[in-house]
């Protein structure tokens, strides 16, 4: 675990034993110091997340080739490959795109991913989101500890769309979203694998 996850993680007991506090607060009638725990609470709440927006809006959009691993603690996942499905004909002049993605645990014991997902961008922000009912093993499959499969998402992109890139996201209501410099969260820029097409 990160040490900014760690941060949030204490934010966010520190915030129930406050809330905790204020309540006996109220109950007790202690008005004048109910109201000092909650401008505390808010106040440290509008510090962190101005620094969160902060480092967000600071970094730059990081751009990462095919073969390197993406990790989400001991969950990997390698864009090994990409291809345009042959033969396959999509009647409003849409390619379809084939991702080869190796989901790797590097844990001990079995486990997945569950939120993961992934969507396709191109140079002109264009965004195509995974094809429903044509993949095989899905991103989100349960991998042995120390073991990987091969999931093969597939996209339906424009006809036109040139520089692609994969996004791997957890999605925007997780708590990966208050972790300050983290891939997921509020306002930064998404970590792009470059497909080259």
């Amino acid at each position: 675990m990160k040490a900014t996850e760690l941060l949030l993680l204490g934010l966010v007991a520190w915030t129930g034993i406050g809330v905790a506090g204020v309540l006996v607060s109220l109950w007790r009638r202690e008005r004048q110091r109910a109201r000092r725990g909650v401008a505390w609470l808010a106040g440290v709440w509008v510090v962190y997340l101005c620094v969160l927006v902060g480092v967000s809006l600071g970094q730059k959009k990081r751009v990462m080739a095919m073969g390197e691993p993406q990790c989400f603690d001991e969950m990997c996942f390698t864009v090994t490959g990409v291809e345009e499905v042959p033969g396959f004909l999509i009647k409003d002049g849409r390619r379809l795109v084939r991702v080869t993605v190796q989901v790797t645990n590097k844990g001990m014991k079995a486990q997945s991913e569950g939120l993961i997902w992934a969507y396709l961008v191109d140079a002109e922000g264009r965004r195509w989101d995974e094809t429903a009912g044509v993949s095989g093993v899905g991103l989100t499959a349960r991998v042995a500890g120390g073991g990987s499969v091969v999931s093969l998402p597939v996209f339906k992109v424009a006809a036109d769309s040139t520089g692609l890139g994969l996004v791997f996201t957890h999605g925007r209501w997780q708590p990966g979203v208050l972790v300050i410099g983290g891939s997921d969260s509020w306002l930064h820029r998404k970590t792009v694998v470059e497909l080259g097409r």
